[in-house]
């Protein structure tokens, strides 16, 4: 068999099909963000606006985190220098897990290496260890949840995005004695949405079942504290484990879950995506807890980055463009069709130095390809007006959103 010639018919397909992803090469500038380097293919390198980072509150530029990672290498090196269990937790891992439970109100927390594996694995472990689990998901939970479900080998079922009704037709079907798991969301990214907590939660308590948040584009933005949607809405005692990230509105990398000591204590002690894996430097961890700690009593910048959505979907709104006006912060825009919407950010990156990263299937279903647009606390109001107006332009004046139209 022609191994090299069948994944390169591979990678075809997709390019065939406006799937194919580019990256692009960017250097951020410390304290200009979200302004980066683009480094073009052709060897030359220009300034750029990035409207799609993940960096909502720009934390990952704050010069109190950029000083605590400094001082956490200067006092203790690069690497942690092994797993958690083989000489890997350092007090950076302990201080910043303090922390996180503080931040959540919970007995324990636990860090992983990213969200992705936090999901997978306080999924598997819980679901895999309660004897006939049923877990009651999402249909659109994030991929890493879905593959703790899956490595988990409980039963799963699937309840429609939101709908809380299928989700208690689902939860009185099912076997009253058994263990059941309810997994959702807080802020789902590709919606801009957020779940409908208080009556998922309602529903989680009235059959007997744990509750399961991913929180990772809440925490930091939402709450008194930043620590998500939950505390916001005054339901952050009423869920069993919180799952989080430092990768986001924290500004840096890595993953945690928070809850009852019993349960983190269980997956501390049964997950494999933990206990194998290299355990985080001291230096980003020492960065999240300055993060973390930050925000707790920082408002600034949350209020900031409110004020920029809200100009930015009042611009689009007026301009009458095809976002999906879901309650969060994420600003999704509807192109329709895979290799227009690679065109667009094609059209924004070379003709308007304006960085974003083209959203298609499976990511998203197709037909429903989009612009996932976040506008920072970093942004000014000037970048926000410059990016509505380039976007009006190309929707009335160069049509380059046909198929959203159609």
């Amino acid at each position: 068999m022609d191994y090299n010639g069948f994944f390169a018919d591979k990678v075809e397909d997709l390019k065939k099909e406006g799937r194919y992803r580019t990256f692009a090469t960017l250097e951020r500038i410390v304290g200009r963000f979200p302004t980066a380097l683009y480094h073009a293919p052709d060897g030359l390198s220009r300034e750029v606006t990035i409207w799609c980072s993940n960096d909502y509150l720009g934390m990952g530029q704050n010069p109190v985190v950029l000083d605590a990672m400094k001082a956490a290498i200067d006092r203790s090196g690069a690497g942690a220098g092994g797993t958690r269990n083989i000489s890997g937790t350092t007090r950076y891992h302990v201080e910043l897990e303090d922390g996180i439970a503080d931040l959540h109100n919970k007995e324990g927390a636990l860090v992983f290496s990213s969200g992705y594996v936090a999901n997978e694995g306080a999924l598997s472990t819980l679901a895999r260890l309660l004897p006939n689990c049923i877990i009651f998901s999402d249909e659109l939970n994030h991929a890493s949840m879905i593959h703790g479900m899956i490595n988990s080998r409980a039963e799963k079922r699937v309840y429609r995005h939101n709908d809380v009704a299928h989700l208690e037709e689902l939860l009185k079907a099912a076997d009253p004695d058994v263990p059941k798991i309810v997994a959702f969301e807080s802020v789902y990214s590709m919606e801009g949405d957020i779940s409908p907590m208080a009556e998922t939660i309602a529903l989680a308590e009235k059959y007997g079942a744990l509750t399961y948040l991913d929180e990772v584009h809440g925490v930091g933005l939402y709450g008194a504290r930043g620590a998500g949607v939950a505390e916001e809405r005054d339901l952050m005692d009423r869920v069993d484990i919180i799952e989080g990230t430092f990768g986001k509105a924290f500004g840096l990398m890595g993953g945690y879950i928070a809850g009852k000591a019993a349960m983190i204590d269980a997956v501390r002690s049964y997950a494999s995506g933990f206990i194998f894996t290299t355990s985080l430097p001291p230096a980003l961890l020492a960065g999240a807890r300055a993060s973390i700690e930050y925000l707790k009593v920082s408002d600034i910048e949350r209020q900031r980055q409110r004020r920029n959505v809200k100009q930015l979907k009042e611009r689009l709104e007026a301009a009458d463009m095809p976002y999906m006006q879901g309650e969060s912060h994420i600003v999704p825009l509807i192109v329709g069709e895979a290799t227009c919407c690679k065109m667009v950010t094609d059209v924004l990156m070379d003709e308007h130095d304006i960085y974003v990263q083209p959203i298609n299937y499976p990511t998203v279903p197709k037909g429903t390809e989009r612009l996932r647009l976040t506008a920072t606390a970093a942004h000014s109001l000037e970048q926000v007006d410059r990016m509505a107006d380039v976007l009006e332009r190309l929707w009335h004046e160069n049509h380059v959103f046909q198929y959203a139209a159609a």
